[in-house]
């Protein structure tokens, strides 16, 4: 079962909020709590305060124990931006855009533990398989290639009895 917590107009920029929620993809709720205590960033601060919303939805409104629950998504949308302007020389203004952001968090139950071992694991597994692959396709390459270029298959050379 999936549960969600969203934080509206959170006073930050996106691009700073994402840096920090790719890091709690895919992990168990209690580590992703204790990688945001130790961040120092004011995302961490935003997305632990989502986190924990998100927590205390699933025990009280779905009954779901909290051992059990991972963090299935984290997405940052972009909120409204503010525009201020800063006066500058000679009577003329630059805009200030002040951005924000909508954090949302999406915990499951029921979703295996990926974590960042594990993708890079699966990744090094499919370039492997990608790369035996591209062998494969190059000796056959060639020997079609020497087929081309006589016209006939190659045939081996007869010995004399």
């Amino acid at each position: 079962m999936e549960v969600r917590s969203t934080y509206k107009y959170a006073r930050i920029s996106p691009f700073k909020v994402r840096e920090v929620t790719r890091e709690i993809q895919g992990l168990p709720v209690s580590a992703a709590l204790d990688l945001l205590a130790f961040t120092p960033k004011k995302a961490a601060f935003l997305i632990g305060k989502t986190l924990k919303s998100a927590v205390a939805n699933a025990e009280n409104n779905a009954n779901l124990k909290v051992d059990g629950l991972v963090v299935k998504e984290a997405v940052v949308g972009e909120g409204p931006t503010l525009r201020r302007i800063m006066a500058r020389a000679r009577g003329s203004a630059s805009r200030i855009l002040k951005r924000t952001s909508h954090i949302r968090i999406v915990l499951s139950d029921e979703i295996a533990i990926e974590t960042r071992e594990t993708r890079r694991a699966k990744r090094k597994a499919e370039a492997k398989a990608a790369k035996k692959q591209e062998e494969a396709g190059a000796s056959e390459k060639a020997t079609s290639a020497a087929e081309k270029k006589t016209g006939k298959p190659k045939r081996k050379a007869k010995t004399k009895k």
